[in-house]
């Protein structure tokens, strides 16, 4: 019973995080003068992964970083396939040609990054410091992106005005992290007892609860007409969970992965990432690519339960 009740607040707790977030930062990016892309790449990317990256320090120290692997990856299927799916079929996104050079490449990158250096069987500690490196260079361009944004905008606004949507910002990202860890915690509780093998729930069950920040965060935004703020967050989370979670977890202890395991999670991502890409020379995510990432999403969970009966 227990259970049902964290699962049933777990997703209370993202619907009004998720309103209050996106509602927060579309004031703060106007207050300071940047792209409410920017701030949800970056901020809000990382508060959403928050559970990724308790997962994978917790799973590093106990020496069990596959856990985190697993989790993550499974989490960047579940981003763009299902949640960016779910988003497309109210209608399409438009994408930024800064997001596209910046953010899109990045998100592309990532599973090629990990098949490389998993391929040897191992993700050793060397590995992760050169992962780590690639997201700092990611994250300082996105960064310098803000900074000259700020310079060319016009000046005049005040501290106090950013204050407020600042603190529904903040607190619509606490709401979004103590719901992932509600859903998880519910949603893993209830797997097990229909008797669910471990792998499967760390594959779908675990992911989708680590991903519900950035569902409710992209549900919310397109429901207001901030699709930037949402799909930001959405690409700026895959880069944080490939690079800067994947590469804590190896930091912390090197990891052995059953390369059968993760070379089809990291194909299917590669996969969902490159049908996402906004078709040529017209910089919108159409909404038919949306049913055809829900349709691999699907096609996912097949693969995940035929793996692992």
């Amino acid at each position: 019973m227990t259970d049902y009740i964290f699962l049933l607040a777990g997703i209370g707790c993202a619907a009004f995080g998720g309103e209050f977030f996106v509602r927060g930062a579309v004031g703060t990016a106007l207050a300071l003068r940047i792209a409410p892309a920017i701030i949800g790449v970056t901020v809000a990317a990382f508060a959403t992964s928050s559970p990724e990256l308790s997962i994978a320090v917790s799973s590093g120290l106990a020496g069990k970083s596959q856990i985190s692997l697993g989790d993550a990856l499974g989490s960047n299927i579940v981003n763009i396939a299902l949640i960016l799916g779910i988003a497309l079929l109210i209608s399409d996104i438009p994408v930024a040609s800064g997001t596209i050079r910046r953010d899109v490449s990045a998100a592309v990158l990532v599973p090629l990054l990990t098949v490389f250096f998993v391929f040897d069987g191992t993700l050793s500690r060397l590995d992760g410091l050169l992962m780590l490196c690639m997201f700092i260079a990611w994250l300082t361009a996105a960064v310098l992106e803000a900074g000259r944004q700020r310079k060319s905008a016009e000046s005049g606004v005040g501290r106090m005005k950013v204050l407020n949507p600042a603190l529904f910002a903040i607190g619509g990202l606490l709401l979004l992290i103590l719901a992932g860890r509600l859903i998880v915690s519910g949603a893993t509780g209830i797997a097990r007892a229909f008797g669910l093998d471990e792998f499967i729930i760390g594959a779908t069950v675990v992911a989708l609860g680590t991903s519900m920040p950035e569902l409710a965060s992209l549900v919310f935004a397109k429901l207001r007409g901030q699709d930037e703020i949402g799909l930001g967050t959405i690409l700026g989370s895959n880069i944080f969970n490939g690079l800067f979670i994947v590469s804590v977890a190896a930091i912390l202890s090197p990891v052995r992965p059953l390369l059968h395991e993760v070379l089809p999670a990291l194909a299917f991502g590669l996969l969902s990432v490159l049908i996402a890409l906004p078709w040529r020379g017209s910089g919108r995510i159409r909404r038919g690519q949306g049913v055809f990432l829900l349709l691999l999403y699907a096609l996912y969970l097949v693969t995940v339960f035929l793996l692992h009966p």
